[in-house]
């Protein structure tokens, strides 16, 4: 049983929620979003919110549980409050700006990045050395905040590279004499 699917997702005040057939739609102040659910799981609307349950005991059907539910709270944050990811950049000469649609990255190369920004995600610069990337879609916000971080990773013995803000990076001794 699933400690996670077994509750239902409350509809938060100023969203309206609607479930047709696997889909559930969730509009809010910050925009709308919709989520198309697996068919190993049932969605419904009650007075206490979308609830979600296992059509069958199957085990594929069980592990979808809680992440159908959790993929229809998502919905819910996102039109709400959203989400937002901050990343860091260390390194000498290391630097990000946003000109117009595009993220510019100075990263060490010959070259500077340019990252377009893709349709639905903001990017913000509020320090040269700090991006912070929020959006309304939960997986489009990693997805970009993890495609500017594969750009230069961080390195273990100086620390370089583009890291999540939350992230700690395991620091390496160099060579010895």
């Amino acid at each position: 049983m699933s400690r996670i699917g077994k509750r239902p997702v409350p509809v938060p005040k100023g969203v309206t929620a609607n479930v047709e057939g696997q889909t559930v739609t969730a509009k809010g102040p910050k925009g709308e979003l919709v989520v198309a659910l697996v068919d190993q799981v049932a969605v419904s609307m009650t007075d206490d919110g979308v609830k979600v349950e296992p059509r069958d005991q199957s085990k594929e059907a069980r592990s979808l549980w809680g992440l159908s539910r959790t993929l229809v709270n998502n919905i819910f944050v996102g039109v709400t409050n959203g989400f937002e990811q901050r990343l860091e950049i260390n390194g000498v000469g290391y630097r990000a700006q946003v000109e117009g649609k595009a993220l510019n990255l100075a990263l060490g190369y010959s070259h500077e990045v340019k990252f377009p920004i893709p349709e639905g995600i903001k990017i913000e610069t509020p320090r040269p050395t700090e991006i912070v990337v929020s959006g309304i879609d939960k997986q489009k916000v990693g997805q970009v905040a993890a495609e500017i971080r594969r750009w230069r990773p961080p390195e273990p013995y100086k620390g370089k590279g583009v890291k999540y803000a939350s992230e700690y990076i395991f620091r390496k001794e160099g060579k010895k004499k």
